[in-house]
Parts: structure tokens; C-alpha cells; sequence
């Protein structure tokens, strides 16, 4: 299956649900030439977000890619049940929801320096390119320091950092 993330980005935009765009896809915004399989978004999982994800996705088959019987989000975790991460496979692609962001923090600071961009036609916030520099660093794996070695390249074209 390719990835269809203007579907799950669309979606998710016109939901009103509050996200930060991070990994990969948010490196390609910034013009990585990376390829990514998955979207990455930092969020807030309320009780409320989760609930607001279950409708945003119900209409591709959301399921938890991480366990064995690759449970159904629309009925696990029970409502109510605190979340921090959810790793997510549907029917247009592969959505990860994070709480926190290893080496750069939670949400409301990655929404502090966030930039807005234009993604597949619809305003999205997208991690700072120093922040996703940090966070490429601090994930250590091979790949990713690749990528950070890129976005700094990229980051001093721009003047930043």
C-alpha cells in the first residue's frame, strides 16, 4: 500500500484536531529529499483527542500496529484510559500520535517555535527545523543522523541556527 498522508493530514486539519507534523514528513516540509512511510504528529492525548482521533479515522480501519492482534483503536484503549503514544496503521497509511518528542519536549514546546506550512493544501504546523535537528540527533539511529546532517546543510542555506 503507498501512503496517502494528504488524506490523514486533510483529515486531521479539517477536524480541528491540535498537532504539531514531527519526523520524517515534517523533514521532507523542510526540504529533506528523505523518504518517510509513516506521519509523525506530537499532540495532546486528552480523553477528549483520543475520542476526536477515534471519528477523524474510523473510516480507514485504525488499528495498533505495535501489538500481536493488532487491536482496533475505535475500541482500545477504553475510554477513559490515559494514553501517552498511540502508533497507528490504517487503510491510507501509518500515523504515529506522540505526547513528547525525545530531545526537545512536549507538545506545548514544540508548539512554541513550530512554523506553519502549507501540506497537501491545508495549514499545518510543522517542529521547527532546529528542533527537528535535535530530535534527529537525539533518536541516535543511523538514519536519522543522516537526515540531521542534511537539515543542517539545509539550516544554513536558510541562515537559521
Amino acid at each position: 500500500m503507498t501512503p496517502d498522508f494528504s488524506q490523514l493530514i486533510a483529515s486531521l486539519t479539517d477536524s480541528g484536531f491540535e498537532f504539531v507534523m514531527v519526523g520524517g514528513y515534517a523533514a521532507v516540509t523542510h526540504g529533506s529529499s528523505q523518504v518517510t512511510r509513516d506521519l509523525d504528529i506530537c499532540a495532546v492525548l486528552t480523553n477528549e483527542n483520543v475520542e476526536l482521533l477515534r471519528r477523524v479515522l474510523a473510516k480507514w480501519n485504525p488499528r495498533h500496529r505495535l501489538t500481536p492482534q493488532r487491536l482496533s483503536f475505535l475500541s482500545f484503549p477504553k475510554l477513559g484510559e490515559l494514553v501517552e503514544n498511540l502508533y497507528l496503521e490504517t487503510d491510507v497509511g501509518v500515523v504515529d500520535i506522540l505526547s513528547s518528542v525525545l530531545g526537545v519536549g512536549d507538545f506545548s514546546r514544540l508548539k512554541r517555535t513550530a512554523e506553519k506550512f502549507e501540506v497537501d493544501g491545508r495549514t499545518c504546523w510543522v517542529i521547527s527545523l532546529n528542533d527537528l535537528i535535535a530530535a534527529k540527533e537525539a533518536m541516535g539511529r543511523t538514519k536519522d543522523n543522516l537526515t540531521a546532517i542534511e537539515l543542517r546543510v539545509i539550516a544554513t542555506k536558510r541562515g537559521i541556527g
